[in-house]
Order: structure tokens, then sequence, then C-alpha cells
């Protein structure tokens, strides 16, 4: 039986992992719950330097009216990081690139005044950090470029503070925070819009009509080009990935089952061969040859389902201890439940038949003898 359990609960736990790993990829990718599949439209500028994002919000309101039967939303995907936008600076217009913050960010350092703070980005406060070389660049020390203006598209923000960029960095020369700078309007724009579309569509099909009408009235047309990519694939790709690769290790895991099976049938043998008397007296009693292989096929059954519905109990607690490690809860189905059930029962029936035939078989005249 302790092959059994070993057996069940590492499948079970493998196959709770999956499913979870499973549900977290649907969270991320899909747009809602209820299935709606998505797609994300990119914008690659011709020029990398370009400080065009290449959507804008006429782009917007031009594929919600052209395409509103097949689409349920149409909006912005924000990457807060590597942004790039037109800057003024000293008495300089230039493009620089920015990373957005939420606040008590601790992977730069603070050489001179304030960092951004939690609270500018409740209030929308426009203030900004500069990097340490452009501060020295521009201003001659850290000191004199704080509290300075610099000019993002439209709107003007204060700096407060000079930090000094991480090793792993990608040349950031400004932080703002995050809620003031998409509220602004100088974030009306983007490179990325996410489509979400309704029940029933086809969506790489409906998503190439989009692109072609974008390269035909697209703002940025003539500077970029843009692609999509169907998230629908995607998931359905990866997911088939994620429970191949789980059917294949819990088959793996399944081995010690064939092992704990063996052991079932070697166990049953040995009880048939210590029970000769019983058999004997229930044979001399009446008892008809089929009546004695079910008595033990059912002890065999017995046992190993007990082992599965106890396997399955362990494996359950396994799978939610270790998902308390991980980014995301592991799920146990109805479905692996019966898997359990299923299975135990499988290996009693298929390691318990041939001790239970062997003991029907015993002739009641050479029990006597």
């Amino acid at each position: 039986m302790i092959g059994i359990v070993i057996g069940i609960a590492a499948v079970i736990t493998i196959i709770a992992l999956g499913n979870g790993v499973k549900a977290k990829i649907l969270k991320e990718l899909q747009a809602t719950n209820s299935g709606k599949q998505t797609t994300e439209i990119n914008y690659y500028p011709n020029d990398s330097n370009a400080a065009s994002q290449g959507f804008t919000e006429d782009d917007l309101t031009q594929i919600k009216n052209n395409f509103s039967a097949t689409l349920s939303s149409v909006k912005f995907k924000r990457d807060t990081k590597n942004i790039n936008n037109t800057v003024f600076l000293g008495n300089e217009t230039r493009t620089a690139t920015l990373s957005l913050v939420k606040g008590g960010n601790q992977h730069y350092d603070i050489d001179v005044g304030r960092n951004i703070a939690k609270s500018d980005n409740v209030i929308n406060n426009q203030v900004a950090l500069l990097n340490k070389q452009l501060a020295i660049k521009e201003y001659g020390t850290e000191e004199n470029a704080l509290d300075s203006a610099l000019t993002v598209g439209d709107d003007t923000y204060k700096v407060v503070g000079i930090f000094t960029k991480p090793t792993d960095d990608y040349n950031v020369d400004f932080l703002l925070p995050q809620r003031t700078y998409l509220y602004s309007t100088s974030a009306q724009n983007g490179s990325i819009i996410k489509l979400t579309f309704n029940k029933g569509v086809k969506v790489s099909a409906a998503s190439k009509k989009i692109v072609s009408f974008l390269k035909k009235n697209g703002s940025s047309r003539k500077t970029g080009s843009y692609e999509y990519t169907d998230m629908g694939s995607l998931l359905s790709g990866i997911s088939k990935v994620i429970s191949s690769l789980t059917y294949f290790i819990s088959a793996i895991a399944g081995i010690s089952l064939f092992i704990a099976g063996i052991g079932v049938m070697n166990m049953m043998y040995i009880s048939v061969s210590e029970r000769t008397q019983e058999i004997g007296i229930r044979l001399a009693v009446g008892a008809s040859a089929r009546s004695i292989m079910l008595q033990f096929l059912l002890e065999a059954i017995m046992l190993t389902v007990f082992g599965g519905l106890l396997g399955f109990l362990i494996g359950w607690g396994t799978a939610a201890l270790i998902s308390l490690a991980l980014p995301f809860k592991a799920i146990v189905t109805v479905s692996s439940f019966l898997l359990a059930f299923g299975v135990s029962s499988l290996v009693g029936i298929v390691f318990g038949l041939l001790p239970a035939k062997q003991a029907a078989n015993k002739n009641l005249i050479d029990i006597l003898r």
C-alpha cells in the first residue's frame, strides 16, 4: 500500500501544480476569465531613436468605429520602461529614455535630493529624477540640477532628486511617477495596443484586417510598421506544452504504481497460500469458484483503492504546501480525484486477478488431502 500511496500522491501533486501553472498563464495572457481572446498590435518605428510611439487616441477611435462588431475593447498596453519621448532640458530638446516608477523603488540609489514617493502618484505630482551623468553634463553639479524644470511632451516636471543608474539598467535618463505620466496629456499615445474580441470571432483573421487597416490609415504608417501577436494562439500553444510535460512527468512518477502493483500481487499470492483451509471450508459448504475469485479480487481492490484515496489526500496537501512558495496556487480538480480512484482500482484488478484465479482454481479434494 505504501507504494500505491506514494505513486498516487506524486501524480496528483504534479497534475495539481501543472493545473496551477496553466491557470496562471490564462490569467496573464487571456483578457477575461469568460474566454474572450486578445491580440496585441505592436508598432515598430523605422528609426529606433524616433520619439513617436506609433499609436494615438485617434487611431484607437478609428479602430473602435470600424470594427465595433468584432471588438469588445481597445486600449493602450503601457510599457513602463524604456519609453522614448521628446524632452526639453535646460536649453536643449532631445529624445530621451524614460522609466516609470510607482514610488519607493530601491533598484537605484539617490545621490542628491529625494526619491519619488508613492504619494506623488496618488496626487499626480509632476516630479522627476534625473540621471547623475546627465545632471553633471547639463548643470555642472548634481546640486545645481535640483529644482530645475524639464518638459516631457506638453508637461513640465520638477527635478527633485538625482539617481545613479543600476548596473543592469539600459541607459535610462529620467524616472517619472508612473500614474502621473500615464494620466498626462503627453502619454496619450503608445507603441502597443491590446484588442479584446467578442466570443466567436476568428481572432487571427480579424487581427489581420485591423493591421491592414492601420497600414492604410494609421497615424504613423509612413514612419514604421505594425505587427500583431495572437495571444489566444500563444496561450493555447503554451497550455499544450505544459499539459504534455505534466503528463510525461506523471507517467514517470506512475512507474512506482507498477512496482506497487507487483507488491500487491505477491502479497495476494501469499495470502492465498496461507488461507488454503479457509478456501477449502468455503468450497465444502457450497461456495462457487466464482465467489472465491471475487473474494480475493475485492480484497486486492479494497487495498489499492484505500491506498489511492490516501495518496490523493497526501498529494493534495503536498501540492498546496509547495504552492505556498510559488507565484501560483495548485489546483486539484474532480478529474484528478477520478484519476486517483480509477488508477488505484485498475491496479487492484490487474494485479489481483491472477492470485484470485489461483484461489478459485484450487481443488477441494487436494485441499482435504
